[in-house]
């Protein structure tokens, strides 16, 4: 394994945001979730932080439809959300299905969104909530929940060419994969890294297939191979470690997202959050 790394040698991109999340690179931007200021934004490689939209409750996974509409989950009433001229619209309801909170999400080239319902979450849940689950909402808008007793589905991410879903378990303390079905259902469920005495929380995969993670808990990064092989650490003392994203014009920039808050103080409201960047060797992989 690498020499850990501490995030203070990382170069800062963005601060005085409150609990950033669901970081995405797209057309020369970062776009992500500020959760507690209710509100998605974007950045440029300069720092510079644009709201895309405003919202009346915490936004989490953000994903693009083939015309490129983001979209975006409201987290508290189960719904996904299309943003058009800054403005946002429910594009499907997953109440039903979802039966709790939603989290982070992945959306396919065809447009198929995969969404982490999480169960309900209050500052006093303790371990993990019941009802874990991935809720698929096809192009037409059919919804269906594909997969259920999955402990905090957390960053979801989509590997080789749209034929696999890799999904974070939380509090399952592992990395799961999905094969896609040519249907688009979730098939072939499997454990794709264990981390044990880890708590994953944002995903990012590198061109060799490696997954760069969150581990928001023990406050650090790291990068993790097939299997659970650890070969890189970045750490985040006294911040929780929650977003990771590889992107830049070279694919080589990692996005690090931060946090100083904990359970109770992060249902307060009460978080500081960050934005840095580390270069790496191995660039994202191709979408």
């Amino acid at each position: 394994m690498k020499p850990t790394t501490d995030v203070a040698r990382a170069a800062p991109l963005v601060d005085e945001l409150l609990f950033p999340e669901a970081p995405r690179w797209r057309a020369g931007q970062l776009w992500f979730s500020d959760m507690i200021a209710k509100r998605v934004c974007t950045t440029d490689l300069n720092g510079t932080v644009a709201t895309v939209a405003q919202f009346d409750e915490m936004p989490g996974g953000i994903g693009f439809l083939p015309d490129g509409t983001p979209l975006v989950v409201a987290m508290a009433t189960a719904r996904l959300l299309a943003i058009r001229d800054g403005c946002a619209a429910v594009y499907a309801e997953l109440g039903d299905a979802a039966r709790g909170h939603l989290d982070d999400m992945a959306v396919a080239i065809d447009g198929t969104a995969y969404v982490g319902a999480v169960g309900n979450m209050s500052a006093d849940t303790e371990g993990t909530p019941p009802g874990g689950a991935l809720v698929r909402v096809t192009p037409s808008g059919v919804v269906s929940r594909d997969a259920d007793n999955l402990a905090f589905p957390n960053g979801a991410v989509l590997t080789d060419a749209n034929t696999t879903l890799l999904v974070n378990e939380t509090f399952g303390e592992r990395i799961t994969a999905f094969d896609i079905g040519e249907d688009g259902r979730l098939l072939n469920r499997r454990t794709w890294a264990a981390l044990p005495g880890l708590h994953p929380d944002g995903l990012a995969v590198d061109e060799l297939g490696a997954a760069w993670v969150g581990c928001y808990r023990e406050e650090k990064f790291v990068r993790v191979l097939q299997g659970g092989r650890i070969t890189d650490v970045i750490t985040t003392a006294g911040r929780w470690a929650t977003g990771a994203e590889l992107g830049g014009p070279d694919g080589h920039t990692l996005f690090l997202l931060s946090a100083d808050t904990d359970q109770r103080r992060f249902f307060n409201g009460d978080s500081r959050g960050r934005i840095d960047t580390v270069r790496v060797d191995t660039p994202a992989a191709s979408p």
